[in-house]
């Protein structure tokens, strides 16, 4: 199997800074400072418009838990069907039950909507009641891929999990696994020297850009309080360049 080095980007900058890098394939959500929500499918347009790179979409409608509505999930279905329609290679998708396992009724009619587009199962593993088994049953449903932190704040404490998923998926063919949750080269490095089998990891590179306003009112959030309004999160194409050397390394 190919390795993959996959980028999670949320505007037209930080995608033409991944694909400058190396990458292999975008994740592409929106409000990336609160975890990705869905994506503009006039974002995806402009994409699609200069580059045939491989994008899935994130398919979240709010932030906060996995637990979602009869609304939300039409919602859901809804985008990922003008999404397709739009260009997307793929969709990013999880939903869980109360009691914190992967919720296989609420996820069919998306899978649906996917059609034969490439499904991941997003960070939701991460906060379910039992990674490997929801890791199992993603496998179960056709899910393809897996993105995790082996159900860490972060994949380098997470390791013994995912080294687990790692043996699943060689042992029983599983869902392959995209290891995210800060990522950068020398985690890369790290992994590949614990898991030689290690091949899909999962990245933003994000660095600040300073704000090009002059006059700036401060004590006036627009969102969330403390959220700095004037540095804008973007991908490096060195960060991704570098993650790009340690993964082919």
């Amino acid at each position: 199997m190919a390795k993959v080095l996959e980028i999670c980007a949320d505007s037209l900058a930080s995608v033409r800074s991944a694909i400058q890098g190396g990458a292999d394939r975008i994740e592409l959500c929106s409000a990336l400072a609160i975890g990705g929500l869905t994506p503009y499918e006039a974002l995806l347009r402009q994409i699609r418009e200069e580059s045939d790179i491989p994008v899935r979409c994130l398919m979240r409608p709010r932030a906060g838990d996995f637990l979602y509505t009869p609304g939300e999930l039409e919602l859901l279905r809804r985008q990922i069907l003008q999404l397709k329609d739009a260009g997307a290679d793929g969709f990013v998708i999880g939903c869980l039950t109360a009691e914190g396992d992967l919720d296989e009724q609420a996820m069919k009619p998306l899978i649906d909507a996917c059609g034969e587009k490439g499904i991941t199962l997003h960070r939701c593993i991460d906060v379910s009641r039992d990674p490997v088994k929801t890791y199992l049953d993603a496998g179960k449903l056709g899910i393809d891929t897996v993105l995790t932190s082996g159900g860490a704040s972060a994949c380098l404490s997470g390791m013994e999990v995912i080294g687990q998923m790692l043996q699943l998926r060689d042992s029983e063919k599983g869902p392959e696994v995209l290891i995210g949750a800060g990522v950068k080269a020398a985690v890369i490095t790290r992994f590949r020297e614990a898991f030689p089998t290690a091949r899909a990891f999962h990245m933003s590179g994000k660095t600040e850009i300073e704000s090009g306003m002059v006059f700036r009112r401060e004590g006036v959030p627009m969102g969330l309080p403390g959220l700095d309004e004037w540095h804008i999160q973007q991908t490096s194409p060195e960060a991704v360049r570098a993650a790009r050397s340690a993964l082919d390394a």
